[in-house]
């Protein structure tokens, strides 16, 4: 504390609601970092220009105004706070801090006042209100004496903030003397003339410096049209319309997918942009890898070298993506991150998993872990408490396998499970994450399910048993012919004809005569039904000209089970998306999504097959009662 003052739970004010954060004051400025790690506000002592303090509900408010014309407001502080405060900025940079009032009067008549992209509506020496000019999407007259400020629909918002202002009206009269007209002016003209040099640099008659239309965006999903000005960026769909200020752009990523024709761009944000009430902290945009494209950039010589020099050039050509990424970084500063050493054992950038029940790619990247496209997410290595290598399908029959799973625990205690990792990435991942230094919690030391599992990740044989593929093809043997399921039944129901258990050669069993010998002697304290049925039959020479009892055409067919009708139901649907996959493989991914379907999810399928199997008994039932009264009719004859 001997350099500044440091405080928690303080939040800030604006586009990002309510979120907590840690504030510190400086002898060199202000910081602020959002709790739990990402948006990270720093402000130079040299770029203050105004400090002001409010006292609101609950709590007081501190507003810092900077020489870009932004304006940040941090609230949570305590009235004994705010002495100390004033006398540290006084004496670090020499403002003095100005004290204003929140008028809570109701008054809707009052003088407006824009500080930057601020503006604000004070009744007489108080502030009633302030929006930031920065979330308007455009300002228009309505008639000769009201202004319209039309508030982005769909802009950067709070995770907590369920309603959103979409548009403010003001209404200013000819006698205005704030907003004094003339012979071509009115009033409300000059007033929205004021505004709209603020509002992205003349509001919505910019010219947008590059355009890319038909772009293919996954997050939200949907094709826009994406135009990139000077302050912002627009993606513009059938549907919605997403206005971003690049202040809110933290990092552009660049990330090619392995063997495949795409290649992802993705857009974080910090505060992340609203749909409904979902967020989207991640915009993930899906370029086809070989276009190429030129883009003339409309910008002056005299910007490219006062505003953008040694950051933009006047025109570009090259692949989509890198034209893109190229512009957007010149225009917004953000920093760009690309893929790390790692390299898969195809030679790729990421390895096939799946989080939760979407299948995907995981980058391991230099700083951080980054799963796309569904849902995206990024994990800083900072943020890892240690991770662990985990056998797929633990608790299985078999130890081998060929897929594993790897657990990231974070330090705020929340985890993430990426699955079905193929065991040949095994090596290349753990060698890049010890490379890191990050805590790996089995490490194999010859002790307990650790060392189990090191030891099977660790081998080479890829001719082991995958029992989870033997699984799925047990549950897909239902899927076989009626013929094979009404075989199987007559066997087992002839157990004890002479054909099974008799000293013939032309016996069908599969043991020889000493094994059956044996196993009968282990068998002789209980009485088998084999003999049973031996003594029964009357006829041995009968049964050795039928070996196996015909299926009858009438009988029931078997009830379903719940798995068979989800695979029905999705099979369709993966080949469609996954045409490249064997039977197989398809028959391994119906049962991983199986296996993480909820109770809810899997009840349809269940009902399906407890009606299917009321059908079977009773049918079963009919068909029983009609082949005994045949039997009895035959053998009265």
């Amino acid at each position: 504390m001997t350099d500044g003052h440091h405080f928690n739970n303080i939040s800030l004010g604006g586009r990002g609601g309510g979120n907590p954060g840690q504030f510190k004051l400086y002898s060199g400025g202000l910081a602020w970092k959002k709790q739990g790690g990402g948006k990270i506000i720093e402000v130079d002592k040299a770029d203050i220009t105004s400090v002001t303090w409010m006292r609101i509900p609950k709590s007081y408010q501190l507003s810092v105004g900077t020489r870009e014309g932004l304006s940040y407001r941090f609230f949570g502080f305590r009235e004994q706070d705010v002495s100390g405060l004033t006398n540290f900025i006084q004496k670090s940079t020499g403002i003095t801090p100005e004290e204003k009032q929140l008028s809570i009067s109701g008054h809707n008549w009052g003088g407006i006042a824009i500080n930057g992209n601020v503006l604000c509506f004070n009744v007489g020496s108080k502030e009633a209100f302030e929006v930031s000019l920065a979330d308007v999407s455009q300002s228009q007259m309505q008639g000769k004496t009201d202004v319209v400020l039309e508030f982005h629909v769909d802009d950067t918002t709070g995770a907590n903030e369920k309603d959103s202002l979409m548009d403010l009206s003001f209404h200013v009269p000819t006698s205005n003397t704030q907003f004094v007209g003339d012979e071509h002016r009115t009033s409300a003209q000059m007033l929205w003339q004021a505004i709209s040099v603020q509002i992205d640099g003349g509001g919505s008659s910019e010219t947008a410096v590059a355009t890319f239309d038909g772009i293919a965006i996954l997050t939200p999903r949907g094709r826009y049209s994406v135009e990139l000005h000077h302050s912002f960026l627009r993606l513009q769909g059938q549907a919605n319309d997403f206005k971003i200020q690049y202040s809110s752009i933290l990092r552009l990523f660049v990330l090619p997918k392995s063997h495949n024709p795409h290649t992802f761009v993705v857009i974080t944000l910090d505060p992340p942009i609203r749909k409904g009430q979902t967020l989207y902290p991640h915009i993930v945009i899906q370029f086809e890898t070989e276009t190429v494209v030129e883009r003339e950039l409309t910008l002056s010589e005299e910007v490219l070298a006062e505003k953008y020099k040694d950051r933009l050039e006047s025109s570009y050509r090259g692949l989509i993506h890198e034209v893109f990424s190229m512009v957007l970084r010149g225009l917004s500063g953000a920093k760009m991150t690309r893929p790390s050493t790692f390299r898969s054992c195809q030679d790729g950038y990421a390895v096939k998993s799946s989080l939760k029940a979407e299948d995907g790619l995981l980058y391991p990247l230099e700083k951080g872990f980054f799963f796309l496209p569904k849902p995206p997410t990024l994990i800083p290595h900072e943020e890892i408490e240690y991770v662990e290598f985990e056998r797929h399908g633990a608790g299985g029959a078999s130890i081998s396998s060929h897929y594993f799973d790897l657990l990231i625990k974070l330090k705020n205690d929340q985890e993430h499970l990426f699955r079905n990792i193929q065991r040949n990435e095994y090596h290349n991942l753990f060698n890049f994450i010890s490379g890191k230094h990050i805590k790996i919690l089995n490490l194999g030391d010859g002790q307990g399910r650790a060392g189990g599992v090191t030891a099977v990740l660790q081998s080479t044989d890829d001719d082991s048993v995958d029992p989870h593929l033997e699984r799925i093809k047990n549950q897909a043997g239902n899927e076989e012919s009626d013929e094979e399921d009404e075989d199987f039944v007559a066997d087992k129901d002839d157990s004890g004809s002479p054909t099974d258990d008799s000293d013939e050669d032309g016996s069908d069993a599969s043991l020889s005569g000493g094994e059956k010998e044996s196993s009968k002697k282990e068998a002789s304290s209980s009485k088998p039904p084999v003999k049973k049925k031996q003594k029964s039959v009357p006829d041995e020479g009968s049964q050795k000209k039928k070996p196996k009892k015909k299926k009858d055409p009438n009988a029931p067919k078997r009830a379903i089970a719940p798995f068979m009708y989800f695979s029905k139901a999705e099979r369709a649907n993966i080949k469609s998306s996954n045409p490249e996959l064997a039977t197989t493989e398809i028959a391994k991914k119906l049962g991983e999504r199986w296996q993480k379907m909820s109770a809810e999810e899997r009840q349809p399928y269940i009902e399906q097959s407890q009606v299917d199997k009321q059908r079977y008994a009773e049918e079963s039932a009919a068909y029983r009662g009609a082949t005994t009264q045949q039997g009895s009719g035959d053998g009265s004859e």
